[in-house]
């Protein structure tokens, strides 16, 4: 490789960074045709950005900007037209040349690529959508490839964009219109939104529709969608933040929010906080999300007396949430419906499916709980078993919610009694 070309990898390879829409996708692997020979073919799914795939395997993406040229000025952006950041351009052909050799030489196995807006919107796309074209087409490569896709560039090259890549991304970056217009003042909700149900409707026809000879439509983005939001950069509390992210998943049916903790970046501008927003509302966030996904949770459960919106730091949202509504615990593991096992703190899903399983033919004791290598200690004061009872004062303790943040919580209630 040239110099030149690790100057603009170095360039474009730090300014993909900030963008967190990249983790594991579903798309499972692209199928050759009979007689054709592709390379970049993946067992059994794919990820992005050392992620993981259903075999336990770690893979990674070449996650890079097409350009960091932005005709735009979003003030969190680092790429943003008034920013003084070195500037670099790869070439359509650079960029197929890029993932080629980085597969080949086991770098690699799929790419990740955004940009930021040059000429026009419909230009950008179309020299992103060139890219994955090529790889598809000219080169046979069936590893995962995942587009940004630019909301207000033609539809036709947004539809485009479906047939060759395996998950496509349009970023909201901030909740609502009014922080948008204050730090991102060219972008429109609405026009976001409205690309992403194109989008939506594009993927659930390919799925469901055929053509009028009987035959099924080509793949279109088979990993879905997905977003980005900025935290902490708008002063959005945590309650604005999560009812976006559940009307998205509602009216988009996206596969995943990403929630990005805000940090001030090189050359920042001067509206922007001066302060990086805490890592460990970003994880809240992220298990306040699974919640409202996988467990029955509502927005307003999560945040219950919760002081400013905002999600307790202390412990999680789950935790939180059990520690007031004391009353309706300890639970019977072998009686309580599903929805009430999964608000158990330190029960996930995998281990409610597995209670109420073998709770079909037999009763479950804690020796089978620990076997199961729940967290003894986290459960202890929700839960009674068939041989188990809690202590009252566990429950009516007015220190377990510290107790509960301790490291050394299990070794509190090790033993049943």
């Amino acid at each position: 490789m040239s110099d030149k070309m690790l100057k603009k990898l170095k360039i474009l390879a730090d300014a993909a960074k900030y963008d967190a829409s990249c983790a594991s996708g579903t798309a499972g692997k692209r199928q050759a045709n009979k007689g054709d020979k592709g390379i970049g073919s993946l067992t059994g799914g794919t990820g992005i950005c050392h992620s993981f795939t259903p075999d336990g395997r770690c893979i990674s993406l070449l996650k890079i900007l097409m350009t960091n040229y932005c005709i735009y000025d979003c003030h969190y952006c680092i790429n943003r037209i008034s920013s003084n950041v070195k500037r670099a351009r790869f070439t359509v052909q650079e960029v197929v040349d890029l993932t080629l050799n980085f597969y080949k030489r086991n770098y690699i196995e799929g790419l990740f690529l955004s940009s930021g807006i040059i000429n026009t919107p419909d230009y950008t796309m179309e020299s992103m959508v060139k890219i994955a074209k090529s790889l598809r087409l000219d080169h046979g490569f069936k590893g995962y490839i995942h587009l940004k896709t630019i909301p207000n560039a033609a539809p036709e090259l947004q539809e485009e964009a479906g047939l060759y890549a395996d998950r496509l991304s349009i970023n909201v970056e901030l909740p609502t219109q009014k922080s948008l217009n204050k730090f991102a003042p060219e972008k429109d909700l609405s026009e976001i939104t409205g690309a992403m149900t194109k989008l939506k409707n594009k993927i659930t026809e390919h799925k469901t529709s055929k053509t009028y000879t009987g035959r099924r439509l080509p793949r279109f983005a088979p990993g879905g969608q997905s977003t980005q939001m900025i935290i902490g950069a708008d002063g959005a509390n945590d309650k604005t933040i999560l009812k976006s992210s559940v009307n998205l998943y509602q009216t988009q049916k996206l596969r995943r929010v990403y929630y990005s903790a805000f940090s001030p970046i090189p050359d920042s501008s001067p509206v922007l906080p001066l302060k990086p927003a805490p890592l460990i509302r970003e994880h809240r966030l992220y298990q306040a999300d699974w919640l409202l996904r996988f467990y029955g949770f509502k927005v307003d459960e999560i945040l219950q007396g919760t002081k400013d919106d905002m999600l307790n730091m202390d412990h999680d949202p789950k935790m939180s949430w059990a520690l007031k509504n004391r009353h309706m615990f300890p639970i019977d593991i072998n009686k309580a419906d599903k929805l009430l096992l999964l608000r158990v703190p330190g029960l996930g899903a995998r281990t409610v499916h597995k209670i109420l399983s073998i709770r079909r033919y037999a009763n479950i004791a804690w020796e089978d709980l620990a076997k199961m290598r729940v967290p003894l200690g986290k459960i202890k004061p929700f839960i009674t078993t068939s041989d188990y009872n809690p202590p009252a004062y566990l429950l009516d303790s007015k220190d377990l919610g510290q107790v509960m943040k301790q490291p050394n919580q299990l070794e509190l209630f090790t033993t049943a009694t």
